[in-house]
């Protein structure tokens, strides 16, 4: 495996080719190639096991592949919300203490503070959020790193519908407030589509990828997933980066209207 740097020039941030990964004699990823453009959100879709984790830990740094390419710049700065957050109940633990674990420009912070809405929750306990409240410190805590990548893993998991709703109304507004680009991993197909850019489905290779209304029509999507999901449609005026479509434009209007499943 080996490393490359792109040049300022280049239009993907961060590139994984043909990468492979292998772990107790088993294949995880096998000859993926994967791009994110700078202020892109992608959602990562795919069954148990297909190697979502796996591909994001490869981005990280944290697996290295035993064969391919990682492209990014040294520079870039990611920051990722995990699946689960929960510390012991004996740990002392303030949202205000975990805040501060990261270093920001006072303004900077007070700004994300009060824009995630979690400006009266910082003397609280973390143990005690709910959890829309919990994510919401999360991502939060992520921001204060001013990532170029904003990685969240499953970050609707256990939220009702009003906190799903409201969670990725706000992710949908942080690549043009922040500049960073987002990579979501997501099992709700139900809500997978608000905001989307560009949807991935991954089964160990890089199944299908491209818009929504595209991937949702292709056979090997239909054959994970089956044919009566209806994706939610996002429209953005697109440009073209290679093979895969990033807006150029963002319809901020609210789209809260996710389509029932079969």
């Amino acid at each position: 495996m080996s490393q490359q740097t792109l040049s300022a020039a280049a239009a993907p941030i961060v590139a994984l080719q043909n990468v492979h990964v292998r772990i107790d004699e088993r294949d995880i990823l096998k000859n993926v190639d994967f791009a994110l453009h700078q202020k892109e959100i992608v959602t990562l879709i795919g069954p148990n096991g297909a190697g979502k984790s796996t591909l994001i830990k490869v981005l990280l740094g944290i697996v290295k592949p035993v064969s391919g390419q990682v492209i990014s710049n040294n520079k870039l700065k990611f920051s990722y919300v995990p699946q689960k957050f929960n510390p012991s109940h004996s740990l002392p633990l303030r949202v205000c203490d975990l805040l501060d674990l990261e270093k920001c420009d006072a303004t900077i912070k007070q700004e994300i503070i009060r824009d995630t809405g979690i400006a009266k929750l910082q003397q609280s306990k973390v143990q005690q959020l709910s959890g829309g409240e919990r994510q919401r410190v999360l991502i939060a805590r992520a921001l204060l790193r001013q990532p170029d990548v904003l990685v969240l893993d499953e970050p609707m998991q256990g939220l009702d519908i009003q906190s799903e709703a409201e969670l990725y109304d706000y992710v949908r507004s942080l690549p043009e407030k922040y500049g960073c680009a987002v990579l979501m991993v997501s099992h709700d197909l139900q809500w997978v589509m608000q905001g989307t850019h560009r949807v991935v489905c991954l089964n160990k290779h890089i199944c299908c990828s491209g818009l929504p209304e595209n991937v949702q029509q292709h056979p090997e999507y239909q054959a994970i997933f089956g044919t009566n999901r209806v994706f939610y449609q996002h429209h953005h005026d697109h440009c073209a980066h290679g093979d895969s479509a990033t807006p150029c434009q963002h319809d901020s209007r609210p789209h809260i209207h996710p389509e029932p499943e079969a």
